[in-house]
């Protein structure tokens, strides 16, 4: 009897990363062995990738990789000097980009539904790819959240299609390329563009040059969607495109427009070129959301999916967890989870919930934890997008590394906090009768979700 070869083994450095666990459940699918390593190695993402039979190691040391690997996959937040990156150098061992590893093993010879933007790249990327499943297209599908209707982050899926978070992010420290030039997309989304990452993008130039990197891989047989009101998109597609671009709109003239019933964006009616293709009545709020799914419609027309088809599929769209998830409603006070971490995609919320609840209390709590948001790049832009809130509390921990004071003299509605026990007090204080309480982090916020379930 023929002994059965041992699978090969792959070691991710960085696996719980939302992005690099989604990858490591689908190589787990192909028959890869998958191990890895992170510093953050706990639930919901270690329990996601256990379950899959996934080994975990905590932190980086050169040991980790006494299993003998067959070929590492380096993660973009780590960097030379790190232990475990410098023991692949010096022993030799083959290593590889996620980016590049997921075009080589996955995308190859697959339709890819590519998502790219500064904002709904996530939302998007659930949309379309419930889209896709509801009408029986079985997509494999790479989203950096957890759809709702879906419960994963990540598959291989059973069809030719692949959906998929197209971040402009850099890929590792030994490729500085955004991660989405790697993808060759047949059809992409381009949400919208703005300065971000200002920890690798010295200014706006800099990304939009990784955005026509990315319409240059895109054939002349695919599809460019994009909304008419984005500026810098439409500078990217003037620059050079080879690809036929449809356009969305919201109560404008477009390929693709909506038409709001409700100013909230709960409900609204779509046509494509003048005509009547149905309308959408969920549970979402924010024009942000009815770009998304105007963006999602066009995408899976592309590949065949009539827009009625996918109307009624958005009917069971259950959003993502962490975008807008409510997660405690008591006594009149209602607690939102939201990852709004830049300036725009704060205000696009705060804008959606106000036009939703009208003149009932709005308590807004950003944590600002990204690198951008970190380096103090939003000062002003920040302090505008939190107006609609009737009171704003930012988190200014001891590591921030600039003064949170300084959005006082762009707002009236701003208080700042030192500590999560100052915040809870402040949320005590302020929830009395109806409020809505909108907690906007894109980390853990130092556990503030059990304390306020706690308490609440």
């Amino acid at each position: 009897m023929t002994a059965q070869p041992k699978p090969l083994h792959i070691h991710i450095l960085g696996i719980c990363g939302t992005f690099m666990g989604g990858l490591a459940l689908i190589a787990r699918e192909l028959g890869y062995q998958v191990s890895g390593s992170d510093q953050n190695v706990y639930p919901p993402m270690s329990t996601q990738l256990e379950e899959q039979g996934i080994q975990l190691l905590s932190g980086y040391k050169a040991e980790n990789l006494n299993c003998q690997p067959d070929l590492v996959v380096i993660g973009n937040a780590l960097s030379r000097g790190n232990p475990e990156v410098e023991a692949v150098l010096n022993r030799g061992l083959p290593y590889i980009s996620g980016p590049q590893w997921l075009a080589e093993h996955v995308l190859q010879k697959r339709w890819v539904l590519a998502v790219a933007g500064t904002h709904g790249k996530t939302t998007t990327s659930s949309m379309l790819s419930w889209i896709l499943d509801y009408n029986g297209f079985k997509p494999g599908f790479l989203i950096g959240g957890i759809p709702l209707n879906f419960g994963i982050s990540a598959r291989l899926g059973e069809s030719d299609f692949f959906v998929i978070e197209a971040d402009e992010y850099d890929c590792a420290f030994f490729d500085k390329r955004s991660k989405f030039v790697h993808y060759r997309p047949r059809t992409a989304i381009l949400n919208n563009l703005e300065y971000d990452h200002a920890d690798i993008f010295e200014n706006i130039d800099a990304i939009k040059k990784q955005f026509q990197h990315l319409l240059r891989t895109i054939p002349g047989e695919g599809l460019v969607i994009a909304p008419d009101c984005e500026k810098h998109i439409t500078d990217v597609i003037n620059t050079g495109c080879w690809t036929p671009v449809v356009k969305t709109a919201i109560d404008a003239p477009a390929e693709w427009q909506a038409h709001l019933t409700k100013a909230d964006g709960s409900q609204f009616s779509i046509r494509f070129k003048g005509e009547s293709q149905g309308s959408v009545d969920w549970s979402l709020t924010g024009q942000h959301n009815v770009y998304n799914a105007l963006a999602a419609i066009a995408a899976a027309r592309h590949i065949g999916i009539l827009p009625a088809q996918a109307i009624e599929a958005l009917h069971q769209f259950q959003n993502v967890k962490r975008r807008m998830e409510l997660i405690i409603s008591s006594q009149g006070v209602k607690v939102y989870d939201d990852f709004a971490h830049h300036p725009t995609a704060i205000k696009t919320t705060l804008d959606g919930l106000r036009k939703q609840v009208g003149n009932e209390k709005i308590l807004a709590i950003v944590e600002p934890r990204s690198n951008t948001m970190r380096l103090g790049v939003h000062t002003q832009s920040l302090a505008e997008s939190l107006q609609q809130a009737d009171v704003a509390i930012v988190y200014q921990p001891d590591n921030l590394g600039w003064d949170l004071t300084q959005l006082l003299q762009y707002a009236q509605n701003i208080e700042i906090c030192n500590s999560l026990d100052a915040i809870i007090d402040k949320i005590q204080a302020e929830t009395g009768g109806i409020c809505h309480v909108l907690l906007m982090s894109n980390g853990s916020f130092g556990g503030i979700y059990q304390r306020l379930k706690e308490v609440l």
